[in-house]
Formats: C-alpha cells, structure tokens, sequence
C-alpha cells in the first residue's frame, strides 16, 4: 500500500501537494507507510479500532435506530501541520478568545460596544445564549469562557479560517488524547524524530488553570466535573477527564447547598466543592435561577457563585458569544476591545436579519452552507451544493420564518487528508478543534487539537452524529532528512 496513485482532485491536500509529492512535514511519515508490507497498515488500522473498543471510547447518538451507543471511527493516518506554521495559528487563538471573553464581560456590565456602535444592541438581546440572571456576574478575573473549541477550516490555499467558536461545553478533547496513545504505538519511530509536540499534559495544564480560578484564600481546591450522567453523548469523556486531572466525578443528585457552600456527598461525608468544570448546560445549572424542572444542577449553586465561593468554568452565560449570528463580529470586538488586526480571519458571513443578506441568502441556497444560530453537532444546516430543490423550498420557508436564526456562508473547497479506505487511499475533508485554557493572565492552546474528519466520501459535514470520525494531528517541529530513517 502507498501513495502512488493518491489523487488530491484540486483540493488543498494536508499530507500530499498538487504534484504529487509529500508535504516536507510528512515526508517522513508517507515514506515510512510507502515502506510497509502489504496489508500491514490495515491490520494496524483494525488493531487500533479493536482497542478504541476495549477502551471504551464511544458516543451516544440521539434517536439513533440501531442503538445509543457507538466507537467513534478513527483512521490510522495523522495530519501533520509544520510547527512553525501553527505557532501563528495558536497566536490567532489567543488573541480571539482573549477579545472574546472581554466582549461577554462588557455584555453583562457596562455595554461599551454597543454605546461606541461597534455591535447592535439586538444582537445580545436576541441571542437565545444571553442569560439575564447573570448580569453584573463578576466570575473570577473577569474570565467567562475559560474552556473553548475553536473550530479551523482551509481553504484551497491552504490558508486557515474560524468557522466557528465553540464556548458552552465543547467536546472531544478525550479523542486528541487517546487517538495520540494509539498513533505513538503505530509509528514511534516517525513520531520520535519529528519531534511531535506533546498533547498528554493536557489534563495537567487544564487542572492547574482550574486552581487558578479558586475562591479567594482557597490555597488547595477540590475539583469537581459535573455530568449530567450516563446517558450523555460525551459521558465517556467526563469520567475520562475526571479520571485524567484527579477531579471528583460528579451529578446533580451528588451536590447540595448548605446555605455558603456547594459540597459533594462523599463516603466519608459532605466534601466542599471549590471549582466545577461542567458539562451540562446553562438552564439546568439551578432550578432556583433557571429551569425549576432540572435535576442535573444543584440548587443555591449560583448563589455561591456570586458570592464568590464556588467557581463555575464555563461561567453561565458565555453562550451568548456561543451563537453562529455573534461569530460575525468576532474581528470587529478584537479590533475594539485590543486594538489589533484579527491573526485568523473568519468564514465571510452573511446575517440573515439584514434584508439585503436574506435577499442574497435565498438566491443562492444552492450554492451556500447555511447554519442555525444556537445548534450544534451539524444538525438544523442546510449545504446548498449536497441539497434538492426540495430540501432548499423547505428551507427558504424556515428561514423567512426566523431570519435571526441564521447565518450563510460559501462552500468553502475545504482541505482534505488520506484516510484509508479498503487497501487505498482517497481523500476525505477535515477541520480542527483546537482547545485553548485561558485563565485571564495565560492562555495555552492545545497543540494541533482535534481533527475531524468527514468518512462519507464528499461529505462536508464532519460531526460525530453525522458519520465523521477523528484523525490524529501531529505539530511537528523538525522535518529528519530521510537518510535518518
């Protein structure tokens, strides 16, 4: 098996260039799988899948027919990105969720972008994410989203772009971790000189930036994930990362409020609970604040939150930077609240509110993506070019209904990589989920992150729900001349 007949079809290729050739950064990993004896990296790429099973690394898929759960597919060839390259990819990461952060503060308190007329005021009071309970919140440093997953697309360029920034409870970041497990033991040797920048502090970085954010006087937190439980798409990865960063794992039903504290029922006794990282949405945080009819929270939990003991990451209320309609004016609050040109640019947007962008909107849904506002996971979208005229009739009507609710934007050719498929390769389409830790006074970025990867051949939809599976990303930062090999 190798990649002699490998077609990239015009599209921007993260392993392979439109001549044909290996990408400098992967030149060592293509020439090494070129190498192998037939057969071998397909019996690699089943050993892999047998051990994702036996880890238990897996999915529930709502109102799937064939059952709740499922193992996430993973292909056995990593994406490889230079070193050098995403050091101004992390830099652009840095700066947006530090702007972004500042921009949620400023909503919730004094409303400076709206006053200088650099955002609409609709655009807060019309977001599904904006939470009035929480305004004047003063979460710790004025840091609201402390967790994020940004999702990255390239173009045909191969230059990056935002598509969109993940701030309630992003996902996956226990996928990075284990796909690394299982590609370290595939290609060691490859992995070892290309000096691949190392992931499995993570849940290290992730703990120490939880402490950071401590109630005052706290020299020595309890930490705690907060899960809504077994039946959640992502239960996997909350027990996974509890496990990892030596938090307590907990539900709703473990918490109580004794009148200044949020303490865990434990074994040996009530245990004070000093930082929850949580895994379940705003409204089911407290039935006394929000939805009187949730289980998964604690009551009195926000009480202790603004009285400054107990620490929430994410705060509740982030989400009102977590709407597709707000991502559109990302570089606009960076430019305002630093000063400073946007490091990565996003997808060009059209709002659907404004009449002129609806007009253009319905005259070219078959050439569009058009997203919801609020969702998540791939669902409620409509990708013009994949659509019938059926589906796009369908679609003017529900967008004509809520403008608001709706953003389009070009199908971007986004890049491609290899995955195997049989005994050969074909070129599938990816995007990436870095996760960034911002603490107020750090951030750090987790170094390539998650990459998704679309396994329907064609596809632009990458999502877990929707049939795509995940692909080690290497960062390498040293390109071994292959005589090392």
């Amino acid at each position: 098996m190798d990649f002699e007949n490998y077609e990239t079809d015009g599209f921007f290729d993260e392993l392979i260039d439109n001549q044909g050739r290996p990408r400098p950064c992967a030149q060592l990993l293509v020439e090494t799988i070129n190498k192998l004896p037939k057969g071998d990296l397909r019996r690699r790429q089943e050993a892999s899948e047998r051990a994702m099973l036996s880890m238990g690394i897996t999915f529930n898929v709502y109102g799937a027919s064939e059952g709740t759960e499922r193992a996430i597919p993973f292909d056995i060839v990593p994406r490889i990105i230079d070193g050098q390259e995403w050091d101004g990819v992390e830099a652009g990461l840095k700066q947006r969720i530090k702007a972004v952060n500042r921009f949620i503060d400023d909503i919730y308190h004094k409303r400076e972008i709206i006053k200088e007329g650099v955002v609409p005021e609709w655009l807060f009071t019309s977001s599904k994410g904006y939470l009035p309970q929480c305004q004047d919140l003063n979460p710790p440093g004025g840091v609201w989203a402390h967790v994020t997953g940004t999702d990255l697309v390239r173009d045909e360029n191969g230059s990056f772009f935002v598509l969109e920034d993940n701030l309630r409870v992003p996902s996956g970041v226990s996928y990075v971790l284990l796909d690394r497990t299982l590609m370290k033991r595939n290609f060691p040797e490859v992995f070892h000189k290309s000096a691949v920048r190392r992931v499995v502090d993570y849940p290290i970085q992730f703990m120490k930036m939880l402490h950071k954010l401590a109630p005052e006087g706290v020299e020595k937190p309890n930490v705690a994930v907060l899960t809504p439980g077994v039946y959640n798409s992502a239960y996997f990865e909350h027990t996974f990362l509890a496990r990892q960063m030596g938090a307590l794992l907990v539900e709703g039903r473990d918490l109580v409020y004794d009148g200044k504290y949020v303490c865990a029922r434990t074994v040996d006794g009530l245990q004070r609970i000093d930082v929850i990282y949580r895994r379940i949405d705003d409204e089911f945080l407290d039935p006394e604040v929000f939805r009187a009819d949730s289980t998964l929270g604690c009551r009195g939990m926000m009480k202790a939150f603004r009285e400054g003991h107990l620490t929430l990451a994410n705060a509740p209320g982030t989400g009102v930077a977590d709407d597709k309609v707000v991502y559109a004016f990302v570089p606009d609050m960076i430019r305002f609240y630093l000063g400073e040109e946007p490091l990565l640019p996003n997808v060009p947007t059209h709002l659907c509110i404004e009449e002129e962008a609806l007009q253009y909107t319905l005259d070219n849904l078959d050439k569009l993506v058009v997203k919801p506002a609020s969702e998540s996971g791939g669902y409620g979208m409509l990708v013009g070019p994949h659509s019938t005229k059926k589906e796009r009739e369908s679609f003017a009507k529900v967008l004509r209904a809520n403008p608001r609710n709706y953003i389009s934007q070009p199908t971007l050719s986004l890049s491609r990589a290899p995955v195997l498929v049989g005994s050969h390769f074909e070129g599938r389409h990816v995007d990436l989920r870095p996760y960034i830790l911002h603490s107020g006074d750090d951030s750090y970025v987790l170094p390539g992150g998650l990459t998704r990867v679309a396994l329907k051949k064609g596809s632009l939809v990458v999502n877990s729900s929707q049939g795509g599976g995940t692909k080690d990303t290497w960062v390498v930062d040293r390109i071994p001349d292959m005589e090392e090999v």
